[in-house]
């Protein structure tokens, strides 16, 4: 994949894979191999948002949890800032922690229950030892809360008083406390109401304009995804089959994949809505995937040829990347 080296890339993924061997049944003591991840190869720009798109089970939060080395790749390598993240000791990546940070998708399940708002956001502060004096955290943590549209006022409350768009808010002040360079955002909005989802989709392009903040924002719909993305990845059995700018990939769709997902969108005029594309047959589990391109089980242009040979993730239009033997032209 090419890069412009003009621009300063921060994150740079080569070859990355996560297989998990597990047992085919409660008695048996075969294994099975599941390519929840199986060889991405991408980069992120500073400053900018990759969306990370697919359905549940393509391996796109598993990516987000290597990235952030919660998980261990079991092949690849992960570039962050001119470094490679697989060849450091674990002080080194807890050094690192402070330029990395996560937003989870739940976040009640990320929120220490026992702990205050004050307490929650300060932590990594009193971790890293970035203040000196209590005194020192508690006015940074009040200038977070502020930030993200909270106030000293919520400092002593407890996760349990607030409403889950409130708690994303506070998971956002606790990633932002370190000022780091990339945030992972794993489907911080997919468990909120609509209406408050793109409250906090602005909240996160706001931050993003105010603290020249990196994104890797992963989710399964391509509206959220298209709201705050520059480029977006589609993810499909745990590889990119589609990766553009957000405007080449809408406008420009060359994998039937992101086509289908496209023709999901609903629209605000009936007259204009796409007809919906339906994918036959089941999602091939990660444990068996088809031979030659995965997605040709489910593919309405599949041919003899794609059931027989892997297509290579090629560069079709200028920065835009698909994995089709035929790619889709308007």
């Amino acid at each position: 994949m090419s890069v412009n080296t003009e621009e300063k890339i921060l994150l740079e993924v080569k070859g990355l894979k996560k297989h998990f061997i597990s047992s085919k049944g409660f008695f048996s003591s075969e294994k099975t191999t599941v390519r929840a991840v199986d060889g991405l190869n991408f980069f992120v720009k500073q400053g900018e948002t990759l969306g990370i798109v697919g359905e549940s089970g393509c391996g796109k939060s598993t990516t987000g949890q290597m990235i952030m080395k919660l998980l261990e790749p079991t092949e690849g390598e992960i570039w962050f800032n001119n470094q490679n993240l697989n060849d450091l000791n674990k002080e080194q990546i807890r050094k690192i922690r402070r330029d990395l940070q996560i937003i989870f998708q739940d976040p009640f399940s990320s929120l220490n229950p026992r702990m205050t708002v004050g307490q929650l956001i300060g932590e990594p502060l009193k971790v890293h030892k970035v203040y000196s004096s209590s005194q020192e955290i508690k006015q940074k943590v009040i200038e977070l809360l502020e930030v993200v549209g909270l106030g000293e006022h919520h400092y002593n409350r407890y996760p349990h008083e607030f409403s889950g768009g409130q708690r994303q808010r506070i998971g956002i002040a606790r990633a932002l406390a370190l000022n780091p360079k990339l945030i992972v955002c794993d489907e911080p909005v997919s468990a909120l109401d609509v209406s408050i989802q793109s409250q906090i989709l602005n909240l996160l392009k706001d931050l993003q304009k105010k603290y020249n903040l990196t994104f890797i924002f992963i989710a399964h719909g391509l509206p959220a995804v298209k709201h705050i993305s520059d480029r977006i990845a589609v993810m499909y059995l745990g590889k990119i089959v589609e990766i553009a700018s957000r405007d080449s990939l809408f406008e420009n769709t060359s994998h039937p994949y992101t086509e289908a997902l496209l023709s999901a969108i609903p629209r605000p005029n009936p007259e204009f809505q796409k007809k919906q594309i339906r994918l036959t047959g089941d999602l091939p589990s990660p444990a068996n995937p088809p031979s030659g391109c995965t997605f040709h089980t489910r593919c309405p242009y599949a041919t003899d040829l794609c059931k027989q040979k892997e297509p290579e993730l090629m560069e079709h239009l200028d920065g835009h990347f698909a994995a089709c033997h035929f790619p889709l032209k308007k």
